[in-house]
C-alpha cells in the first residue's frame, strides 16, 4: 500500500513516502511520491504532506499539498467543520496518516475541497474526473 522512510539519514525531518493507488478506483496502478515534512515541534504539530508531482484530487492543492483533517493544526476549528477529534494529536502515527490519504484517495471528501474546479468536476461528471485521473496516470507510466 505505501512505503515511507527519511530521505537520509542526516535529516530525519524530510521523509518520502510512496503510495499505491488503491484498487477499484481510477487511481489504481498508479504508484505517487510524496515527500512529508516534520516541523521541529513534531509530534506536537502535524507534519505537512505534498505529492510531487501534484495529484489531481477535490483534496490535494495545486502545489501537491494534501488536505485533511488529520493533518490539521490540533484543538478546536475556528470554523467549526471539524471536531476537534478529527484533527491532528500527538498520538497519531506516519502509518495511520498514509492510510487516511490512501482512503481520501478513494473517497474525497468535497465539503472540505483544496481544488474547487475538480471538487465540481468530480460532482458533475465524475465520469470524466476519472478519465483524467487515468490518463494523468498513464503520462506518468510514460503510456
Amino acid at each position: 500500500m505505501f512505503e515511507a522512510g527519511p530521505v537520509s539519514e542526516a535529516d530525519f525531518f524530510t521523509w518520502e513516502a510512496l503510495i499505491m493507488g488503491p484498487k477499484d478506483t481510477p487511481f489504481e496502478g498508479g504508484v505517487f511520491a510524496a515527500r512529508l515534512t516534520f516541523p521541529a515541534d513534531y509530534p506536537l504539530s502535524p507534519f505537512k504532506m505534498k505529492f510531487d508531482p501534484p495529484l489531481f484530487h477535490p483534496n490535494v492543492y495545486a502545489d501537491g499539498t494534501v488536505c485533511i483533517s488529520i493533518l490539521h493544526t490540533p484543538g478546536d476549528d475556528p470554523t467549526m467543520y471539524e471536531a476537534a477529534s478529527e484533527r491532528w494529536s500527538p498520538v497519531q502515527s506516519v502509518e495511520k496518516v498514509l492510510l487516511s490519504v490512501i482512503s481520501m484517495l478513494a473517497e474525497p471528501n468535497l465539503e472540505s475541497g483544496a481544488n474547487i474546479d475538480c471538487c465540481k468536476l468530480y460532482r458533475d461528471n465524475k465520469a470524466e474526473y476519472e478519465r483524467i485521473v487515468r490518463e494523468g496516470i498513464k503520462a506518468q507510466l510514460g503510456l
